[in-house]
């Protein structure tokens, strides 16, 4: 017998024993059962409110005290109020995170730049200290949009824009947008291509959205620890951090939201009509945009008006995390030997 027939059978035999006024004896069964059947649903509830009040959102004036730093500024753009950091000086350089991530994650770069360039990052709608769009849209035009009036109200006029991952797609989008403002491109484990294969295989499964309710810890640093070539090298406080952020209030809901709403579109025609020097790195050990995409995108870029690729053997797919002073040391080489723009 199945636990749902299980189930059924006791209530049932429970009924039956009021309905023929059975003797005593049994009148009392049926009470002990009823009394144990209150004392599992009275559990069940108390499980479910722990878990709840466990998994609660943090606020958002909590995380803002526990993640800005003394250059973190805020500005309201279309809206939404977008976290952001703007150090250094000399020709400007834009860095835009991946998926879940955040901001402070572009730390080893920025030490490795901030002496010669001006280097501004900043936190997507749906991450970090930036939080969820009030308007619910996170579609990429309307990501893309949010990031082209930001650099428009910080008065950038020349840049080299990178990113890695999510923030790949996106600089990539910018610079064939707005190619007059782009002087150099800057890729770290791109995920165009990955992202378009993963819109084939479908959107956001609806019980997904439990994860609204309900997110464990274990969680980000699964994704983490998947995500580095060498899963040691995952430290508690990264975890912590990326939790925390997950955590905002509102922030599970705009993650997933995302997700649901991105759509690839023409991938290979935009990459094509990129036309500025690039700088592609990858690491040989992604297992979510694997190295072979690579040459695929090598391809793609033939178009531009050159491009060098490295590669990180051992290193995965969140690499800024991983390999951060490794490839922050090779951008600043790069962008030493290419620079002829005077800044924003």
């Amino acid at each position: 017998m199945d636990p749902s027939s299980a189930m059924t059978h006791w209530l049932i035999g429970g009924r039956m024993a009021r309905q023929h006024r059975l003797d005593p004896t049994t009148e009392e069964q049926v009470r002990d059962r009823m009394k144990i059947l209150a004392a599992i649903l009275a559990l069940a509830v108390a499980a479910l409110a722990t878990a709840l009040w466990a998994y609660r959102d943090i606020p958002a004036t909590t995380l803002e005290a526990r993640y800005t730093g003394p250059a973190s500024k805020f500005i309201y753009i279309d809206g939404a109020r977008i976290h952001y950091r703007d150090q250094g000086s000399g020709p400007v350089v834009v860095l835009i995170h991946g998926n879940f991530s955040n901001l402070i994650d572009w730390d080893p770069w920025v030490d490795a730049l901030e002496d010669r360039y001006r280097v501004v990052r900043f936190d997507l709608t749906s991450h970090g200290l930036t939080g969820p769009d009030p308007t619910g849209d996170y579609s990429q035009e309307r990501t893309l949009a949010l990031t082209a009036r930001l650099i428009d109200a910080l008065g950038l006029r020349r840049i080299s824009i990178g990113g890695t991952s999510l923030g790949g797609t996106i600089a990539v989008h910018y610079a064939a947008a707005h190619p007059e403002r782009v002087a150099r491109l800057i890729l770290l484990n791109p995920g165009m291509l990955e992202g378009k294969e993963m819109a084939r295989r479908g959107g956001v499964p609806k019980a997904a959205y439990l994860l609204k309710y309900i997110l464990p810890r274990a969680l980000p640093a699964a994704m983490l620890r998947s995500g580095f070539g060498d899963p040691s090298k995952v430290s508690d406080a990264l975890i912590d951090r990326w939790y925390d952020l997950w955590m905002r209030e509102g922030q599970r809901q705009a993650q997933l939201d995302r997700l649901s709403q991105y759509r690839a579109g023409d991938v290979e025609a935009i990459i094509r009509s990129i036309r500025v020097p690039v700088l592609l790195l990858w690491g040989e050990a992604d297992s979510t945009a694997p190295i072979q995409q690579a040459q695929e995108f090598l391809k793609l870029l033939g178009n531009a008006a050159s491009v060098k690729f490295i590669k990180y053997p051992g290193v995965g797919h969140m690499a800024v995390e991983e390999a951060g002073a490794e490839t922050g040391r090779d951008l600043r080489a790069w962008l030493d030997a290419t620079a002829t723009s005077p800044g924003g």
